[in-house]
């Protein structure tokens, strides 16, 4: 499996618009963050987890030539907001893109994208297959995809584990028989927003604890906002089994 840090920053991105802090000005290419997205390579099977407002930009950089499905946690926009550009991908691959989210999410992506589901649509439009998620295992061309329950403040999400990795965003907390699933785990990514506790993420503290039940071989840390720090900074400070992530690094398992 390859797996693919596509981005690794808070709603607003860093820098985020504005902002002359010193981790916004920083000049350090790992202090620079797209919003938080991912992508999964695993036996010939190409997998995005979120779409957001960078997704364009992220699926370039990444150089991906071929996509079979799009993974949803939830449905704030910046995990949904780039999902008109699928439409590359329906051009390229001559089919609609499969989009997995739970029956909520897909509520909000035809709300939001409505065109896209209109009886009469633009030329051009973008071609969608909603699949809902109900928490059961699911499987996208072989490759088995297990939910995992967290909550964002009280707003359920899915994080997911897929063979050895499991990828939890915009938590602050997970149910104890959520964390079951979690368990043998060899490389677990978790959201940390900053060092400060937040109301409705994990702070870096948190996720660490979280990461000492787990047990993996090695964790990665997303999800971050400029209060965080500066990467080669908080890096120093982790133990040596966690790594803060940025955007484009890639993982091989």
């Amino acid at each position: 499996m390859k797996f693919t840090f596509l981005g690794t920053g808070t709603s607003q991105g860093v820098p985020i618009i504005g902002c002359s802090c010193p981790v916004c000005s920083s000049q350090d290419s790992h202090d620079k963050r797209l919003r938080t997205a991912a992508l999964i390579e695993f036996n010939g099977t190409t997998i995005a987890i979120d779409a957001g407002p960078d997704f364009r930009q992220q699926m370039l950089s990444a150089n991906v030539k071929k996509l079979d499905a799009i993974l949803l946690t939830h449905e704030h926009r910046d995990h949904i907001a780039g999902l008109d550009d699928v439409r590359a991908f329906n051009f390229l691959q001559k089919k609609p893109m499969d989009i997995w989210g739970e029956e909520r999410v897909l509520e909000a992506v035809q709300n939001e994208f409505s065109y896209v589901f209109a009886d009469y649509k633009y030329p051009g439009s973008p071609k969608m297959n909603l699949h809902t998620m109900n928490g059961q295992p699911f499987s996208i061309e072989g490759v088995e995809v297990i939910p995992i329950r967290a909550y964002h403040y009280k707003m359920p999400v899915y994080g997911f584990r897929v063979g050895d990795l499991s990828y939890i965003t915009d938590a602050n907390s997970i149910p104890e028989s959520e964390m079951q699933k979690l368990l043998g785990t060899e490389v677990l990514v978790i959201n940390a927003l900053r060092k400060e506790k937040h109301i409705s993420h994990f702070n870096l503290q948190e996720a660490i604890e979280v990461i000492d039940k787990v047990k993996p071989r090695e964790a990665y840390i997303t999800h971050m906002g400029h209060q965080m720090g500066f990467y080669q900074e908080v890096q120093n400070e982790l133990p040596a089994n966690i790594f803060l992530a940025y955007d484009g690094l890639n993982l091989e398992l």
